[in-house]
C-alpha cells in the first residue's frame, strides 16, 4: 500500500502562498535592471559624442590656421626661391603660435625642403610619399602616425595662390604639414577638456566596461584610414542603483530566511512527529520513541504510549530470541562435538579393540595403553574447550575481578608449569626480570588471567624442543596498561598462518602440530579472555626463529594494599597414614568402581553415599567421616543443597566437590559455595592423592 506523505502538500501550501511576492520581487528587480542599463548605455553614449566633438574641437584652431597658410602668394615663391629668411621671419615662428611640434614644407615633386621643430621631435622627414599624393585630391588632411618619438597628430594642405581658396584651380606648388605630439601633456590638456583619464590602447584592444565608471575610444586612423592606436577615454559614472539592488536583496534573503524558518517549524512540530510515530508503529524503533518523547503537546504523550507497549512487546520477544538463540548454541555445539572427538575416539576405540582381541607382548599392551591414555586426555582437552569457546559465544562469562599481588601470580605460575616439562626436552625454562615491579596489587580477574598465560607457555614449550622459554611482564604507565610477554625460541609460525592463528578451529599446518594434535581453540579463548578484560593480543615469529605472544590488559591498581613477594609453597615429603574415613557421594556405579579400583593400594575406609540425601544422612550419623568426595550432579539431592545441610551441621568437616562441571565459572561458583577442593572428572589419580594427602597432612 502506497502512503501518501503529508509534508509534501505541507510544502506545497507554504510555496504556493509565496508565488505571489516571487513574480512581484521579480518583475521589480527586473525593471530596476533595465533602468540601470538603460541608463548607463544612454550616458556612454551622450560621453562618446562628446568625446569626438572635443578632440575634433581640439584640432580645428589648427585646421583653420594651416588653411590660411598654405594660399599664400609669398609662400608659393618660397618653394621656388627657397628663401630661408623669409621662411623663418613668416612661417617658422608661427610653431608657437600652432603650438605645435614640428612645421614641415615638401615641393611640388614631393621633395623635402625645409622644416621646423621643438626639441620632443628629433625626426626630419617622415612624412609618406601618398599622404603628399592625396592632398592633391583633398586639399586638406589630417591623420595620425607612429614615428619614434610617439604617436604624432598631422594636418596637411596643398599649398596654392591666394586666388585658388578652393585649392582646386591650380595645381599644387606644395605641400605644408604641421604635426603634433601626443604625449603627456597633450593628453593633460585633453583630460581637462573632456573632464575624463586619457590612456593609448592598442588598436585591437576591447572596449573597456564597469559599473562605477563609462568608457569611450577614439581611433586614431593613419593616411590609409588604418587605426593604428585608440585612445582610452574613462569618466566616473555617478548614477548608482547598487543600494536599490541591495535592498532588493536583502528583501529576498529575508523572504527565503522566513520561508526556511516556516519550512523547519513546520517540519519540526508537525511533520517530524508524525513521521515519528509512522516509524514506531512500522519498527517498533526505542529511538524513535525517544525523539517522539523530547516533542512537546500531544506527541510526547503518544510517545509515552509507545513506550509502555514497546517494552511489553520486548520482553515476548527476549523471551523468544532466548529460546532461539539456546536452540541455535545448542546445534552449535553438537556439531563442533561430533565433529571434533571423532579423532581421539577412534584411537581410544581402536586400540582398546586390539587390546581385546589381539594377543600382545607387555610392551605392545603398555604402548597401546599410554595411547588410550593420552587420547582420553586429548579428548577431555576438547570437550574442556568446546565448552568454554560456547559459552564465550553465548556471551555466559564475564570478567570477575579481584586484587590480586601479580609478582606472586607470576611466581606460582612458574612453580606450576615447570614441573609439566616433559624431561627429553632441553629447554632453559625462566621468568623475564621486571625492573619495576607492581608496587600494589592490581584488579584483574585472576582466574582468566592464569588461564591465558598457561596457555600461551603450554604452547611455546610444546613447540619448542631446546633453547628456551620465557615469560613476564612490565608495567606501562604512560598508555596505563600491564603488558605480559611469553617467549620462546621454538619452530615459529610463518605470517599465512599468522592471520589465522586467533582463529577458532585454526592449526599451524605441519608436522608438529600433527603430532602435538590438540584442537586449536587455546588461542582463540585467550584472545576471547584478553578482549574481554579490554585489552589486545599479539604476536611475533619468525620461523626457526621462535615466537613472541604479547598481550596487554588495562593497569587498575588497589592503591590501597602495597604487596610483598610471596614464596611458593613447596610440597614436603608427607607420608600419609592411609587409616582415614573416605565418603564417597557418587551415583554412578563405574565412577565409583574407578575410585576403589585407584584407592585400593591405600589402607582408607570407603563409604558410598549413591545421592545427596545419603551423604548428609552418613555424615550426620558417623562422626568418624574424615573426607567427602561430592558429586555436584545427583538425584534426589544435589552436591551443592547437601554441602548447605553438612556445614551448617558439621563446619569442620573436608568436602572436596568431584565433578565433570569443568569450566572456569563451574571452579569459582563450587569455590564460592564452600567447597573445600576441587577435582574434576575424569579423576586424575596423582591429584585425587595429593588432595586426600593434604586433608589428612593438616588433619595430623
Amino acid at each position: 500500500m502506497e502512503v501518501k506523505k503529508t509534508y509534501p502538500k505541507i510544502l506545497l501550501l507554504i510555496f504556493s502562498s509565496s508565488i505571489f511576492f516571487i513574480i512581484l520581487y521579480y518583475i521589480l528587480f527586473y525593471y530596476t535592471k533595465q533602468v540601470e542599463n538603460q541608463v548607463y548605455t544612454n550616458s556612454k553614449a551622450q560621453f562618446t559624442n562628446e568625446v569626438t566633438k572635443l578632440v575634433v574641437l581640439d584640432s580645428k584652431p589648427i585646421s583653420v590656421a594651416i588653411n590660411n597658410d598654405s594660399n599664400w602668394d609669398e609662400y608659393v615663391n618660397f618653394i621656388t626661391s627657397k628663401d630661408t629668411i623669409w621662411y623663418n621671419e613668416s612661417i617658422a615662428n608661427e610653431i608657437e603660435i600652432y603650438n605645435v611640434d614640428y612645421l614641415g614644407t615638401y615641393d611640388a615633386n614631393q621633395n623635402f625642403v625645409i622644416h621646423t621643430a621643438t626639441s620632443k621631435i628629433k625626426t626630419i622627414d617622415f612624412i609618406s610619399k601618398q599622404a603628399i599624393l592625396d592632398l592633391n585630391k583633398s586639399g586638406l588632411s589630417k591623420f595620425y602616425m607612429k614615428i619614434p618619438e610617439g604617436i604624432i597628430e598631422v594636418s596637411g594642405a596643398a599649398i596654392h595662390p591666394s586666388d585658388d581658396s578652393k585649392k582646386n584651380k591650380t595645381k599644387a606648388f606644395g605641400y605644408f604639414f604641421v604635426v603634433r605630439l601626443l604625449d603627456a601633456n597633450f593628453l593633460k590638456n585633453l583630460e581637462k577638456l573632456t573632464n575624463s583619464r586619457i590612456q593609448f590602447i592598442d588598436s585591437n584592444a576591447k572596449n573597456s566596461t564597469g559599473k562605477h565608471h563609462i568608457y569611450s575610444t577614439f581611433d586614431l586612423k593613419d593616411n590609409n584610414n588604418k587605426v593604428i592606436a585608440k585612445l582610452l577615454f574613462e569618466r566616473k559614472f555617478d548614477v548608482y542603483f547598487e543600494n536599490t539592488i541591495d535592498i532588493l536583496y536583502i528583501i529576498m534573503v529575508a523572504f527565503i530566511i522566513n520561508l526556511l524558518i516556516n519550512v523547519f517549524y513546520t517540519r519540526k512540530l508537525v511533520y517530524h512527529p508524525l513521521e515519528l510515530v509512522a516509524t514506531v508503529l512500522e519498527t517498533g524503533s526505542k529511538k524513535a520513541i525517544k525523539h517522539l518523547k523530547s516533542t512537546s503537546g500531544e506527541f510526547s504523550y503518544i510517545g509515552n504510549l509507545f513506550e509502555e507497549n514497546n517494552i511489553q512487546k520486548l520482553e515476548l520477544v527476549k523471551a523468544k530470541l532466548k529460546a532461539e538463540e539456546s536452540d541455535r548454541l545448542k546445534s552449535s555445539f553438537l556439531a563442533n562435538l561430533s565433529h571434533e572427538i571423532r579423532t581421539p575416539m577412534n584411537a581410544i576405540n581402536g586400540f582398546t579393540d586390539l587390546l581385546l582381541h589381539t594377543n600382545l607382548t607387555d610392551a605392545e599392551r603398555l604402548e597401546y595403553l599410554n595411547v588410550i591414555d593420552k587420547s582420553g586426555r586429548n579428548l577431555v582437552s576438547i570437550i574442556d574447550d568446546l565448552i568454554e569457546m560456547s559459552k564465550i559465544d553465548s556471551n555466559q562469562i564475564t570478567p570477575n575481578y579481584t586484587s590480586i599481588n601479580l609478582e606472586s601470580c607470576i611466581n606460582e605460575l612458574f612453580e606450576t608449569i615447570k614441573v609439566t616439562i616433559p624431561k627429553s626436552k632441553a629447554i632453559d625454562f625462566f621468568i623475564i626480570e621486571n625492573k619495576n615491579p607492581a608496587a600494589y596489587t592490581i584488579i584483574v580477574d585472576e582466574i582468566k588471567l592464569k588461564q591465558i598465560i598457561i596457555n600461551l607457555v603450554t604452547n611455546a614449550i610444546k613447540f619448542t624442543n631446546t633453547g628456551y622459554v620465557s615469560f613476564g611482564y612490565e608495567i606501562n604507565k604512560k598508555n596505563n596498561e600491564i603488558v605480559f610477554v611469553i617467549q620462546d625460541s621454538g619452530l615459529g609460525i610463518d605470517e599465512i598462518n599468522q592471520k589465522h592463528i586467533f582463529e577458532r578451529f585454526k592449526r599451524v599446518d605441519g608436522d608438529a602440530s600433527i603430532n602435538e594434535g590438540g584442537l586449536g581453540l587455546g588461542l582463540a579463548i585467550s584472545k576471547a579472555y584478553v578482549e574481554m578484560m579490554g585489552g589486545k593480543i599479539f604476536l611475533k615469529s619468525k620461523v626457526n626463529k621462535g615466537s613472541v605472544f604479547s598481550f596487554s590488559i588495562p593497569l587498575k591498581l588497589d592503591n590501597a594494599q602495597m604487596i610483598s613477594v610471596q614464596p611458593i609453597k613447596v610440597k614436603d615429603n608427607f607420608i600419609s597414614k592411609e587409616n582415614g574415613v573416605i565418603l564417597i557421594a557418587e551415583d554412578d556405579n563405574i565412577n565409583f568402581l574407578l575410585f576403589q579400583k585407584i584407592m585400593q593400594s591405600k589402607n582408607y575406609t570407603i563409604i558410598r553415599a549413591i545421592n545427596g540425601q545419603e551423604a548428609v544422612d552418613f555424615c550426620l550419623s558417623n562422626s568418624s567421616v574424615d573426607l567427602v568426595l561430592m558429586d555436584i550432579k545427583m538425584p534426589k539431592m544435589n552436591g551443592f543443597e547437601a554441602l548447605e545441610i553438612i556445614k551448617a551441621i558439621r563446619p569442620e568437616l573436608i568436602v572436596i566437590a568431584q565433578t565433570a562441571y569443568a569450566s572456569v565459572e563451574d571452579e569459582e561458583k563450587i569455590l564460592k559455595a564452600g567447597f573445600h577442593g576441587y577435582l574434576t572428572k575424569p579423576i586424575n589419580r596423582e591429584k585425587l592423592f595429593e588432595v586426600i594427602e593434604n586433608v589428612f597432612r593438616n588433619k595430623k
